[in-house]
Parts: structure tokens; sequence; C-alpha cells
């Protein structure tokens, strides 16, 4: 229990959450670790088994709960221990420097993982960046973020989202020098560093830095009793839902990928909810 509180440290349904994407992830894992394919889950064309596209989709839940409760859990840490004067303040350094952890482990542990390789030399370094990397940067702009009122925070957050997909059609190799730091922000691709080397972008950063501060402002219904809370989680989860069966139905905006009939009714229904991930589409992040 919290000192001078009845409300206990941690959230217990916030951390169940946690652990069962941990499971949903480690699924996605085992399935492309046991059994390996030629061809991706989701591509419907490739293959007609339900259980491995599901196997993969429902692994799609993982990264937005990580990143949205990540930025939920930065506005509980601060109202725990940032009260007060300098409060902002000690949660700012406190995002930032673990958002720096967090992408230097990216580089240096998680990397060594993937490929058992720590080489230094530049002009061979190969660099494999996701899930880690986003929730890092997510975390150091979050911790400049966090100086502004949390309704701008929440704001911001809900633009980026919103509004990312507008950009699906710019070419980043149009943009010269800028293509780059282009690929980095908004689209998956490769990045050549100038003295050598490659960075694979697989977690383009500005949807994901707009899903957590979207979290961070959620942040304020944890705060509220728990009937309230639960009743106005309901409704906004549901609106979610809804408002991505209708904007996908309409297949225009917010997803580079139109949803097509295909061979089966229930196929047809996989490539409605078969959105993009890398970065995650309006639709993606609306139905996750």
């Amino acid at each position: 229990m919290a000192e001078g509180s009845d409300q206990p440290r941690r959230l217990g349904h916030v951390d169940a959450l946690r652990g069962l994407v941990m499971v949903l992830m480690a699924l996605d894992h085992a399935r492309d670790y046991f059994g390996f394919t030629p061809y991706q889950p989701t591509d419907l064309g490739a293959h007609d088994s339900a259980a491995l596209f599901l196997t993969r989709w429902v692994t799609h839940f993982c990264a937005p709960v990580f990143v949205f409760l990540a930025g939920t859990s930065a506005f509980l840490w601060g109202t725990r221990h940032a009260a007060g004067d300098g409060g902002v303040r000690r949660l700012s350094v406190f995002l930032l420097t673990r958002g720096l952890w967090l992408v230097l482990l990216e580089l240096t542990v998680v990397r060594w993982a993937w490929f058992m390789n720590m080489l230094l030399d530049w002009e061979y370094s190969f660099f494999f960046v996701q899930v880690i990397w986003a929730l890092g940067w997510s975390m150091v702009v979050l911790g400049a973020l966090v100086h502004l009122p949390v309704r701008v925070i929440g704001a911001a957050g809900l633009a980026m989202i919103g509004a990312h997909n507008l950009l699906d059609g710019v070419d980043p190799e149009s943009l010269g020098w800028f293509s780059g730091m282009f690929k980095v922000l908004h689209v998956r691709g490769a990045v050549i560093w100038p003295l050598g080397g490659r960075m694979q972008v697989m977690y383009p950063l500005v949807p994901w830095i707009g899903v957590m501060a979207t979290g961070h402002a959620f942040g304020r219904m944890m705060l509220r009793p728990r009937g309230e809370r639960r009743r106005r989680c309901f409704v906004l989860g549901g609106c979610l839902c809804a408002a991505f069966v209708v904007l996908r139905a309409v297949n225009i905006y917010g997803d580079p990928v139109a949803w097509t009939p295909q061979r089966t009714g229930l196929f047809t229904v996989f490539s409605f909810i078969n959105c993009e991930k890398y970065p995650p589409s309006l639709d993606f992040l609306l139905m996750t």
C-alpha cells in the first residue's frame, strides 16, 4: 500500500494485462521459431490456414498495449513520486534517462541477442531496431511533453495517431538528405549511415510516440473511482471499436492497404482486420 494512502502501489489489472500480452507475444515467437513458413502468416494470398493467420494477428495487440500502458504508468509514477515542487522535472528526468537506457539496450544487448554480433565497425555494422527502440524514444519525447498540460499531451498524441497516414504517399527517396530521418519517423525501411553501416527501422517513431502520449493522458482515467472508471472505459472501448469498423468499411483512409473480398467469407473478415503494423496505421491502432 502507498504510504498514507489506502491505494495499492500497483494496479493489478494493468499488470495482468501486461502479462497477458506477454503470453500472446510468446505464442507468436514460438510459432516463428518452431514452425518456420516461407510466407508471412498475414499474407492471405499465400496460404489458407486460419489458425496460422490468427496466431500472428492476435499478437498485434501486444506492442500497442506495451506502449500505451508505458504512458499510463508514467502518469501514475508521476502522481506518486513526482508530486510537489520540482515534480514535473523529476518525472521528465526519469523518462529521459529510462528512455535513453532502453535505446542503448536495443542497440547493444538486444542486437547481440538477435545476431550474436557486437562489432562496432560502422562499415559492417547492422542495427535492427524494433519495439524497445520505439519505447525508448517515445519515453524521451514524453519526457519533454510532460511539461505541458495533460490535455495538450493527449491531443498531441491523438493528432499523431490520426494524421500520420496522410504521409503514406510520400516516397522517402524523394526527400534527399531527409529520407533517413523520414524513415525513422514514419516508414519502415533501411537507413544508411554516413560513415557506413545500416539500420533497419521496423518501428517508425511518430505513431508510437502518439500512442504513449495518449496513454499518458489516459492515466487520469485510472485515478477515477472504480465504477466510474469501468463505465467510461467500456464506453471509450466501444466507441473506438465502432470507429474502426466504420473507417475500415469506408476503405478510403486509415490504412495504406485496402481490404478486399477473398475466396471465403472468413478470409474476407481476415482481410478486413488485417491492418498495417509497420508503422501502425490509424485503423490498426483503433482495432488494438
